[in-house]
Parts: C-alpha cells; structure tokens; sequence
C-alpha cells in the first residue's frame, strides 16, 4: 500500500511539473489555450445541464403515479432527442442568427462573434441542452393525461420557434439585449418560456379526472414515489451548478465561484422558507412543497446569480420558497388549473419573480448594474418588468394557439378510459413496475 501511495505521488508530481509543457505545444499561443480551457470547462457545464433532464424526469415521475412513470420517461427522453435536432437544424439559426428587426435571428447567417472565446460546437452544444430544459419543463403540468404523439408535436414547435425568438430578444442580439434586459442564466428565457407554455397546456387539457369535485373542491392525487422525487430534486440542484456558473462559458472568469455561491444559498433559501411556511400553515413539514421550494430557489436567483451578493441570493431564495407555496395553492384551488408538479409555480412565476429581482437587488461590484436597493432607481426594474411580460405574452399566447391547432387537428387528450388504465399501458404497452404489487392488512 506504501509502495502505491508513493507511485501516486509521484505520477502527480509528474502531471503538474508537465502541464506548463502540454500548453506550449508548437502552434499554441495563449490565446488558443484560454480557447481550449473556455471550451473544456462550457462543455463540462454543458453536460451537468443535461444531466438535468434525469433530474426533471425522476421528479415528475416520484410526482405522479406509477401508472404514468413510463410516459414521462418517454416524454423527457423525446425532448431532448427530438429538440436536439430541430435545435440543430433551425432553431439555433433563429436564435443566433443576425438579428430581423431585434425579434429574430435570419437562418444560414450565424453570428460568429456569439461564440468568441469557444469553439462553435461548445457553443452549440451549451445551448441545445438549455433548449431542451426549456421544453422538457412542460411534461410535468401536462402529465397523466396528454396523448404522447400529440406532446411530440408541441416539442418540437418549442425548440424550433417559441422558445429561440424568447432566446434571441435576450442573449442573441435582439430588442431585450438592446434595451440592457438581465437574465444572465434564463429565469425568464428558459424557465418562464417553459412555465408559461405548461400554463397554456394544462389549460387547454383540463384536469385529470378526479381531480376537482363539483362544488369546486380541489383533491389531491398523491405521487406514487417521493424518494424518487427527492433524487430528482438533487440532481436538479447539483446540475444547476453547470446552468449558472456555467453560463460564464469562461473557464476563466474568476465570477464562476461566486455565482455558485449565489446559486447554492437560494437554493437552501428556497427549500427552507417552502418548508416553516407550510409547517406552520398544516402543522406538518411537508416534503413535496419543500422540494419545490429548493427548486424555486433556484429558478429565482437564475436571472440575477452574477449581478447579487450572496445575501441577495438567500433573500430572492427565502422569498421564492414563500411564492412558491402561494402560487401552488392559488393555481389549484382558485384557478382550478391542474398542474400535477407544481411547474407553472415553480418554473413560469419564480422565474418571473428572480428576473425582477435583478431590478431590485443588482450591485454595481457584481456586475456593473444597480438595482432599486442599491441605489439604481427604478430603470433597471422597468426593463426588468418589460421582459417578463413580452416573453409571458407570446410564449403563453404562442403555446395556447399551438395546443388548440393540436387538439382541433390530432387530439390532445387521451381518453378517459385510458387515464384510468394508465399511460404506460394505453401508449407504450408496458408497465413502468411489472408484477410488483402493493398489499395491505387493514
């Protein structure tokens, strides 16, 4: 064991004595090694943010019953398949392609300083899996009861136009960009695009059956896997350390370490406001809306994780895990709209509320802008506001008309014979736990 150690040290000793060497390579010069090292370290956020997606199936899937598990593995597995493609071929053009009249990108005419200091496939590829978190955000507000062909048909549309116009206004170039509208890592560019769009879904679905009594009375459908839930959630929080920090796309801006900082303290900010409120409210520290609230946390301090202070971040995290749990029960029991995982709640109205609170909480050490609490006034939050609502009003107006063209043309809804068998059998043909049963001794 001695002796090993000892090989170990020394092949170290070896590696790090060599490294100086391995970047002064015949035709490298510094700025090809900081290319390679922005390249190396995007790529790596890159695949933490598809991680993501495991993260967003398991909680879905712990969130909704058992029956269904199935079709919302499919789902999430089709989005980011699917998206990946039609993201390749047009929706990446749109989103970053010179910019129309400040609303969209012109196919076939990239904008290559987008991608200056990376390679243009890094670039690429830290985008396409941004696209696909958007559109995979959907699945859960419209689970247990969409036909799968017809849930296809809306990926496709999200990653090829609603939401690449929502990226171009802000981080292409466009009319947001212009005006100096923040969003550093997508609060409102990938989870209210997606928020927004579950909204319109489960809207045009309606509600799963049993879910509202007649005299309006809203019933909860329990989830069939809370540890399942769980790990989701933690995936989530470990591969936003890849949405945030790696929105730098610099392996070398010193920023990286704050910004993870920010991301983490929302986070728990989140998960323990969401948890004393419903405790106090119910008597009992509900797991599921605490779960919620960690991820509110960090769809909140997503827009403005490179322009505030880690105290702004547990702020902007304490508030969303509150907002969180209002927006869950207004949506249920005042709207009467059926949304399975709290999607709207966490990703369309926290992303809402982390995008106006750059207007609030920048500072000027973070990132050159000063929101209303630090001395900047109220034109920051003005441009603030102006984002939140241009992107809810096409992404909502735009998924509302694309989910009537696909109910009026395909269907929408399974019917409800086949919500009660369950997904996974009526659309996939198999059983998400087959031959495990559940007995009780009452």
């Amino acid at each position: 064991m001695r002796f090993l150690k000892r090989i170990l040290s020394l092949l170290f000793i070896t590696a790090i004595a060599l490294t100086p060497f391995a970047f002064c390579e015949d035709g490298a010069t510094a700025a090809s090694n900081q290319v390679a090292i922005n390249s190396m370290w995007t790529l790596i956020a890159a695949f933490l943010v598809f991680f993501m997606q495991a993260g967003f199936a398991l909680v879905e899937s712990g969130f909704t019953r058992a029956k269904n598990a199935c079709n919302i593995m499919m789902k999430n597995l089709m989005d980011f398949s699917i998206g990946s493609i039609v993201y390749f071929v047009i929706g990446f053009a749109i989103m970053f392609g010179t910019s129309k009249f400040g609303f969209f990108g012109i196919p076939g005419s990239i904008d290559p300083s987008m991608s200056d200091g990376l390679f243009p496939y890094t670039f690429w590829m830290f985008q396409a899996v941004f696209a696909a978190t958007a559109a995979t955000i959907v699945s859960g507000a419209m689970a247990e009861r969409t036909k799968f062909g017809s849930y296809l048909i809306y990926s496709i549309v999200i990653s090829a136009i609603i939401y690449p116009i929502v990226g171009h206004w802000t981080w292409g170039g466009g009319w947001l960009s212009a005006k100096g509208f923040i969003d550093f890592a997508g609060s409102t560019v990938v989870h209210s695009v997606g928020g927004w769009a579950a909204l319109a879904g489960a809207i045009i679905l309606g509600p799963r059956i049993g879910k509202y009594n007649k005299d309006g009375s809203s019933n909860a459908i329990l989830g069939h896997n809370i540890p399942l839930a769980a790990l989701g959630v933690f995936i989530l929080w470990f591969g936003w350390f890849g949405f945030n920090p790696g929105s730098t796309v610099a392996g070398t801006d010193m920023s990286i370490a704050r910004i993870a900082v920010t991301t983490n303290l929302a986070a728990a900010g989140g998960a323990i406001s969401a948890m004393f409120i419903v405790w106090i409210k119910y008597g009992k520290p509900d797991i599921s809306m605490t779960l919620n609230g960690a991820l509110a946390g960090l769809v909140g301090i997503t827009a403005g994780c490179a322009n505030v202070s880690p105290t702004s971040a547990i702020i902007i995290g304490l508030i969303a895990g509150a907002i969180v749990v209002v927006s869950v029960e207004f949506i249920d029991k005042v709207l009467r709209i059926d949304d399975p995982v709290g999607a709207v709640s966490v990703h369309g109205v926290c992303g809402a509320w982390g995008t106006l609170a750059v207007g609030l909480f920048a500072q000027e050490s973070f990132g050159g802008t000063k929101g209303l609490f630090f001395g900047g006034g109220l034109d920051q939050f003005i441009v603030q506001l102006t984002g939140v609502f241009s992107v809810f009003a096409w992404t909502f107006i735009g998924a509302l008309v694309l989910f009537v063209i696909i109910k009026k043309l395909f269907g929408l809804r399974v019917t409800n014979e086949e919500q009660l068998k369950g997904l996974d059998i009526e659309e996939h043909g198999m059983e998400a736990y087959s031959g495990f049963q559940i007995f009780t001794t009452e």
